[in-house]
């Protein structure tokens, strides 16, 4: 399929390609399994990708998660955006080899994980953050109607100028890993004690605020207490998870042209992902 978002042209893909996703997307996991688990799986998309002809390489996988609270900093991300002492931060801190500043997971943020073998879309990792950013602008305007915008200059999303997804990706021969962090229901609070991606001067925002927003604005009589109470009830934000789940799930096969071929939820993703020198691509 083939469309247009923005001013970003996005190439089209035929849905043949196949990848196998890991989902524990109502899970909180600690970063160090999740970064072991990635790079096992670069391993082997590398290993799959020597072995197969190009055109019969399986596209790879991915991993779907929410995270125990954590700070990462990119490759080349400098301390000055902390606002603690680097040696006793309230939460884990890890320098990582994503490209990007520091940023904050936490539980109600969806964290996408791809492991894809550009060289079956596109060996560019600018289409390739555009991509992912498209993935999310669609995800959000399916689930919430809400309209996701990009920034010129910046990598990530925004909605009303405020950003709800951080974006940081590495590549080693072309295979893809760390990814995209969806703000769905996550508290933000821990994002005050950094400068977000290094941008001093845009706020950053979840669903449920923009949800609560978009209520203000369409009901003129509406109080945002009483929508913060009715966004903040436990059963809401457990469907609201699940429903960017599948956003962000249908969205990737659109934008990439790739199915969910082999989808391994829950207890048994993590039977698999454990099982490091057994981890499977279909």
């Amino acid at each position: 399929m083939c469309y247009q978002s923005s001013s970003h042209s996005l190439s089209c893909f035929s849905s043949n390609k196949s990848a196998t996703l890991y989902d524990l997307y109502n899970q909180q996991v600690p970063y160090e399994q999740a970064w072991a688990w990635q790079k096992q799986l670069v391993e082997n998309v590398c290993a799959s990708d020597a072995n197969f002809p190009s055109s019969s390489s399986p596209a790879g996988a991915a991993i779907l998660l929410q995270h125990d609270p954590v700070y990462t900093l990119g490759a080349g991300a400098t301390e000055e955006h902390l606002g603690f002492n680097p040696e006793t931060p309230p939460y884990p801190l890890f320098r990582t080899e994503r490209g990007g500043e520091v940023t904050y997971h936490g539980p109600g943020q969806l964290v996408m994980y791809p492991i894809l073998n550009l060289k079956l879309f596109q060996a560019d990792l600018h289409w390739y953050l555009r991509s992912l950013e498209e993935v999310v602008i669609k995800a959000l305007g399916e689930v919430s109607g809400l309209r996701g915008e990009r920034i010129n200059g910046l990598t990530g999303v925004w909605v009303n100028g405020k950003k709800v997804a951080a974006i940081g990706v590495r590549a080693t021969r072309w295979v893809s890993y760390h990814g995209l962090a969806l703000n769905v229901t996550a508290d933000l609070s821990p994002f005050k004690d950094i400068v977000p991606c290094g941008i001093i001067d845009r706020e950053v925002t979840s669903v449920v605020e923009l949800l609560v927003d978009q209520g203000l604005e369409e009901d003129p009589y509406a109080n945002r207490h009483d929508l913060m109470d009715i966004y903040s009830g436990k059963e809401f934000r457990r469907q609201l998870l699940q429903e960017y789940r599948y956003g962000l799930l249908s969205a990737s096969e659109e934008v990439f042209g790739l199915e969910w071929k082999t989808v391994w939820e829950g207890k048994e993703a993590l039977a698999r992902l454990e099982r490091t020198d057994r981890l499977e691509l279909i």
